[in-house]
């Protein structure tokens, strides 16, 4: 347990974008700025470090009693915000003995608290340190380049200033495509007239979900899911506005298209699509941060374009359909592994997208508490350790920075660690506490039958700050 006490004393993650009024989705805007090195090397840097924000853990604090827990939440969790369908479930980290339950094998909408599995799933399919790569190969005829997706949610077609976390830049990879041109051109003179094809079959399916509203896509909650997209998939990138492209790896090729152009190369006629040669090897590349830091944007953002891609890259490595069912069945599956002994409630857990923007998952508060302590368990560098540092701090950072900042929830501030979500009658929360006398605690509360957004948000903050505050005996 001492990697996992150490992990959750650092608040990590680069500053996020402030929550929407549903937090369950991350506000459209450009990805985090940084620098990159062009060409082969993983982007250079990670989520920042901060102080340490959590109260002090004290190994040989005693575990909450689950008559002392009870006579805490019970009447907390009877508030009528929270309205009659309410799951709540809290778990010592160090046992992973449940301490209280409430309904806590009812299968419920867990709004974006599905990014937790998201990131458990691609975490054990790719492991923290893997990166994702954008490459540009020679085309099958003479003359013609192809820009290869490799499924970088944050890949960005724009100039970057420094910061904590540096994403990939199409601006880099046009610098390096440019200079192999030049030199293969030599004394020839500038780079000859190219065609521009993408390649975006890394993901398959649509890119919208069957489950999802048909708004989403055109409200700018989500792009299209592609495994070629820059900026989000945002039609106008650093205007502050959501409007999301309808291909967005043809618009993809059409930014990098522009900017080999900036470059002195010519991009002849039209980007289309076309498969890459078998085999072909990168003229350029660039890369995404490491997966651990792609989590640590997805948790504390909310960031629905990120989730997606990563559900379809946990099915990629596990060899299952890039699509909505796949990364579903992935997703699920994974939790499932991951936790045993969830009994019959196992067989109705059920994933449809990444994100949680779906209101046909089911998640239990014991399957998603119990996950949490398995992170926190995770000191021997299994790589779901990764997953916690992702989490918002309650008053602190991500969508709870607003959050646990006045009245009784004001006692879980800097003590809460967790993972929000949203959706239109749907409030839930899942996480880490650490209680009065400094004993690890993880928690989930479920409730989706709620008709005032903010009341049942507060009402749940309450509920947690309840735990943080316990000393039960």
């Amino acid at each position: 347990m001492p990697a996992a006490l150490a992990a959750v004393l650092l608040a990590t993650g680069a500053p996020a974008p402030a929550a929407t009024t549903d937090p369950g989705a991350a506000p459209a805007g450009t990805p985090p700025a940084g620098t990159a090195p062009a060409g082969t090397a993983p982007a250079d840097g990670g989520p920042g470090t901060a102080p340490p924000v959590l109260g002090a853990l004290d190994a040989a604090a005693p575990a909450p009693g689950p008559v002392g827990l009870a006579r805490a939440l019970d009447p907390l969790l009877a508030d009528p915000d929270l309205g009659p369908a309410v799951s709540a479930t809290v778990v010592d980290a160090a046992t992973g003995r449940p301490l209280f339950r409430r309904s806590g094998d009812v299968p419920r909408i867990p709004a974006s608290v599905t990014k937790v599995v998201t990131a458990a799933a691609v975490l054990r399919a790719l492991g923290p340190d893997a990166v994702l790569r954008t490459s540009v190969v020679p085309g099958a005829r003479d003359g013609s380049l192809v820009l290869v997706g490799g499924g970088d949610p944050l890949l960005t077609a724009r100039e970057r200033e420094p910061g904590a976390l540096r994403p990939a830049s199409l601006v880099d990879l046009a610098d390096a495509t440019a200079a192999v041109l030049r030199e293969r051109r030599g004394a020839a003179g500038g780079p000859a007239p190219v065609a521009l094809a993408v390649d975006d079959r890394l993901f398959s399916g649509p890119g919208a979900a069957p489950s999802w509203k048909p708004s989403y896509v055109g409200d700018g909650e989500v792009a299209p899911v592609a495994a070629l997209a820059a900026d989000h998939g945002l039609a106008r990138p650093g205007t502050g506005d959501d409007a999301r492209v309808g291909d967005p790896a043809l618009a993809a090729g059409e930014s990098f298209a522009a900017l080999l152009r900036e470059r002195g190369v010519p991009v002849r006629g039209a980007v289309r699509r076309a498969a890459a040669p078998a085999g072909a090897q990168p003229l350029a590349e660039v890369a995404s941060p490491p997966v651990s830091a792609l989590v640590e944007r997805m948790l504390q953002a909310s960031d629905n374009d990120v989730a997606e891609a990563l559900a379809r890259h946990a099915a990629v490595a596990e060899g299952a359909a890039a699509d909505f069912a796949g990364a579903g069945a992935t997703t699920t599956g994974a939790l499932r592994e991951e936790v045993a002994d969830l009994g019959p409630a196992a067989g109705r857990l059920r994933l449809l997208d990444g994100s949680g923007l779906s209101r046909g998952n089911r998640l239990t508060s014991d399957a998603v508490a119990l996950l949490l302590a398995e992170a926190g368990d995770a000191g021997d560098g299994r790589p779901l350790e990764a997953l916690l540092p992702g989490l918002p701090v309650a008053g602190f950072s991500g969508t709870l920075a607003t959050r646990y900042l006045e009245g009784p929830a004001r006692s879980g501030a800097g003590l809460v660690r967790a993972k929000t979500g949203s959706l239109s009658g749907v409030t839930t929360l899942a996480g880490q506490v650490v209680d009065a006398r400094g004993r690890l605690l993880t928690f989930a509360v479920l409730a989706d039958d709620v008709t005032d957004a903010y009341g049942a948000r507060a009402a749940l903050d309450r509920v947690v700050a309840a735990v943080a505050a316990c000393a039960c005996g």
